[in-house]
Formats: structure tokens, sequence, C-alpha cells
């Protein structure tokens, strides 16, 4: 079963008497196990196909379906319920809560309905951040941090609930090339340990090889 498929998905927005297209007719598929990069210059539709892929929009046509749930026709109690058992997000700008430790910041995916008893949550983020080499942080609050560091607590958080679909957004556009690499191969080594899909957006083409493929989308337009 595929983990993302996006069929003849069509967004628009209206703009005065003016229709604007942020995604034309796109179609993809992502494979369970596949890290899908996805690239294109800024305004092109990326930050939207990953939205729509989550369920944080909802699409003006076609059909999306994650992990064999059709999400296109979702009401809002459903898509928030979608969010949070089956898709993990790293956004851009990280997005931890400041006066939570990193720690905290983990267990917080529990308290928005998972089954995960509060001992089994701690046991799973103090797991997940010895994964990341941040055993030694999770007492130590985001602002303790460093911008690497801060992106392995927030990609952490992004596996917490053991998603089937990771949606990563500009992971590596506020570190230096350096530091991007080993965020990249970090999130390569989490992914495929878990058999869990992945697309990454990125504008910096010297990530793209740590992906599977690469697919380029301009003006709202997918070309492989």
């Amino acid at each position: 079963m595929a983990a993302l498929e996006l069929s003849s998905v069509r967004k628009t927005y209206t703009s005065g008497d003016a229709e604007i297209v942020a995604l034309d007719h796109a179609t993809l598929e992502v494979g369970d196990d596949e890290i899908l990069a996805l690239v294109g210059p800024s305004g092109s539709g990326k930050t939207t196909l990953l939205s729509i892929s989550g369920g944080l929009l909802t699409p003006s046509e076609g059909t999306v379906v994650v992990g064999g749930q059709d999400i296109s026709t979702y009401s809002a109690k459903q898509l928030t319920a979608f969010r949070r058992d089956s898709v993990g997000f790293v956004f851009q700008a990280v997005n931890l809560v400041p006066f939570l430790t990193a720690r905290e910041n983990l267990m917080i995916v529990n308290d928005f309905g998972s089954s995960r008893s509060h001992k089994d949550a701690k046991a799973r983020a103090e797991k997940l951040l010895d994964e990341l080499g941040l055993s030694h942080r999770v007492d130590n609050l985001p602002g303790q941090m460093s911008g690497g560091e801060r992106q392995r607590v927030a990609i952490g958080r992004a596996l917490m609930n053991e998603p089937a679909l990771v949606l990563i957004d500009e992971p590596t556009s506020a570190l230096d090339t350096k530091l991007g690499e080993q965020v990249m191969e970090l999130i390569v080594s989490e992914v495929k340990s878990r058999d869990t899909a992945a697309v990454i957006v990125t504008h910096d083409q010297r990530m793209t090889r740590y992906a599977d493929r690469t697919v380029t989308i301009t003006d709202g337009v997918l070309a492989a």
C-alpha cells in the first residue's frame, strides 16, 4: 500500500475576481518506505502540497489517500484525529513550545488523545531523544539548545506517535551545510529504520541526494 496517493489534486484561492492556482492537478504516489524530495522555487506550491498531504488544507478538487485513508472528504474533527494518529510534521520554523523541555515537547503529542499511558509516553520520548543524540538535553528548554538540537527535537516529536508518513518542510534552511547534512542523515536513518515514508520539501538541491526520488514542482505543476 502506498503511504501517500494524490490524484489530480487542485488547490485554488480567490483574490478579488482572480483565481489563484496553488496546485494544478497534482498526481503523486509515495511508497510506504520511500523518501521523496520535493523541490521548486519559492511560491511554486511545495508547502501547499505538503499541507494537503497532511490534512492541514483540503483540496479544491481531487483525492488524497494517506495509508489507505481517503481524507479528501474528512470533516474537521476527522482531520484532527488523522493528523494526531497518522502523520508527523517537521515545520520550517521548528515550532517547539518554548516553556517546555525537550522531553515535554515530545510528550505533548500524547496529550492530544493517544492511547499511550503517561509512563509509556515518557519512556518513548526519552528513547527517541537518546536515539537522536539528545539524552543530555531531555530537561533543557528550546532556548538552551542550538539550532541543530532544536531541529532534532522537532524530528523526535514528529516520530512520537509512530506515523506512517512524515512531512518535513525545509529542514535545513536555517542550518549551515555541515549541520544540514547531519540533520538529513538523521532524518534518513530514523525514517528508514521505521519503514516510514517521508516527503521532504527543500530548495537546496544538495540535500536531494538523501532522497530515494526527487520531484520538481513549478507554478503548482509536478514534474518527475
